[in-house]
């Protein structure tokens, strides 16, 4: 059938009140998890076709969560659908309030190539849990990962419940021209943009998860080494194709030099002397962003690696020193192996130079100075991040994960991602036993006037 007549077909299939009963929800939730558990070893088959990610990579970034964020809502589904009593006003004597979570209907998934499986059915379970129909919209630049996605939902679920739509542009643009009740969009700033304009056409309520160039502050208390262990493993992991992955490094200039020595020596500890002969490294995802990092690297600055290989699509972790704001590796989102080094004298110079910049998905601080730490997690604006460590904030399903601003809006993983994909009904149920008379006309009554003002103290 054609995009218009599956979503036509889904909008249909939801207003019966199929998806609604938790049972249901939760048999779903189930039969995605035992697929998903079944095809691990293709799973990691089409990572590594697609990313050359390894098979630990591939299931400790993207099956272990797939699989970790199911079980979690299939535990809490119960205690977040259930409706939630708030405190009533006098006012509104007698009454009971409360809180009806509903789901918003049919809706639409698309998900980006970096992280392919990770990205489609994360939200795709707090979509099921939160009882909706979704047509879910994996990436072209992922095919092998995304045959497996639509071969997974089309053995799990019937279509006019939940399916999968695969192809490139022309899929995307039909998919945008229809109306759903909720758009889940993860992928780049400028396709983001693009999302919320054809979502603002039918006022579409929209989640975009985009990204930006998060810093990596080291200030002069950090503990040098482990910083440096803890960047190299988040900067190149998946080849650095990674939204919430260190953009660049903000040192404070007196252990600049410690830092890059370390950051240097823990690359080769990591990936060896040889990191394109790693079998354990990734490559480029297609010849089109192999080009464009390449025209990031300055050679007159690169201090380590540099190497690349067109034929594999692979770049060797690199790190680049001397790096100013107005060179181009600073002028986008890297989304690669590179690794820009800055440094700074004051951190008033970072408040002042954030607050003209965008807002990044993530910011991540290595330091012991508490206060220092409490002050920068307060001051700057950004989606999330970690302290003394990097992108492990986003492994967890007890807190949401999303952007601000320019990062993105709106947030999903555990109850977050069940609200992300709810309405939160407001309902007040008035009971018929008793009828003040304050809010009827006339209004010229004295008693109704005294009563207004006892219950509005």
């Amino acid at each position: 059938m054609n995009i218009a007549e599956l979503v036509e077909k889904q909008r249909k299939y939801f207003q019966t009140g199929a998806t609604l009963p938790l049972e249901f929800r939760k048999e779903n939730l189930n039969r995605l998890w035992q697929a998903v558990h079944a095809r691990e070893e293709e799973i990691a088959q089409a990572l590594k076709a697609d990313l050359g990610k390894s098979a630990y990579e591939g299931f400790m970034c993207e099956t272990g969560l797939v699989l970790s964020e199911i079980t979690y809502m299939r535990k809490h589904l119960r205690r977040y659908a259930k409706e939630h009593t708030v405190r009533t006003p006098l006012t509104n004597f007698a009454s009971h309030s409360y809180v009806k979570p509903a789901p918003y209907g049919n809706t639409l998934i698309m998900s980006p190539w970096n992280y392919p499986l990770l990205l489609t059915l994360d939200p795709l379970a707090d979509a099921i849990a939160a009882g909706n129909t979704t047509i879910v919209k994996p990436s072209a630049y992922s095919p092998a990962t995304s045959k497996i996605i639509a071969e997974i939902i089309g053995e799990c679920f019937d279509p006019e419940y939940i399916a999968a739509v695969t192809g490139g542009r022309k899929e995307n643009a039909e998919l945008l021209n229809q109306k759903f009740d909720l758009v889940f969009f993860t992928g780049s700033q400028a396709v983001g943009k693009e999302v919320l304009r054809h979502t603002a056409e039918t006022l579409t309520p929209s989640v975009l998860e985009l990204g930006g160039k998060s810093p990596c502050i080291v200030d002069s208390t950090a503990k040098i080494r482990l910083a440096a262990k803890r960047i190299v493993f988040g900067k190149y992991l998946n080849c650095g194709q990674t939204c919430v992955a260190p953009d660049y490094v903000l040192c404070h200039s007196d252990v600049k030099d410690q830092l890059v020595n370390e950051i240097c020596r823990q690359i080769t500890e990591q990936y060896g002397a040889d990191p394109l002969a790693s079998p354990d490294y990734g490559k480029i995802v297609n010849g089109k962003h192999f080009e464009r990092l390449q025209g990031l690297i300055d050679p007159d600055k690169v201090i380590y690696g540099g190497k690349t290989n067109p034929d594999s699509l692979q770049i060797a972790p690199t790190v680049l020193d001397r790096v100013t704001w107005e060179d181009p590796v600073m002028q986008e989102e890297i989304f690669g192996p590179i690794l820009p080094i800055l440094t700074f004298e004051r951190f008033d110079e970072i408040y002042q130079d954030s607050a003209n910049k965008p807002k990044p998905l993530a910011l991540y601080l290595f330091s012991q100075d508490k206060q220092r730490i409490k002050e920068v997690t307060s001051r700057l604006s950004y989606g999330g991040g970690c302290i003394n460590d990097v992108v492990i904030h986003l492994a967890t399903s007890e807190m949401g994960f999303g952007g601000v601003g320019e990062s993105g809006m709106g947030a999903y993983h555990g109850k977050t991602g069940f609200e992300a994909f709810s309405h939160l009904k407001s309902m007040t149920d008035k009971k018929t036993w008793i009828d003040l008379p304050m809010r009827y006309q006339p209004y010229t009554s004295k008693l109704n006037s005294k009563l207004l003002h006892f219950f509005l103290k």
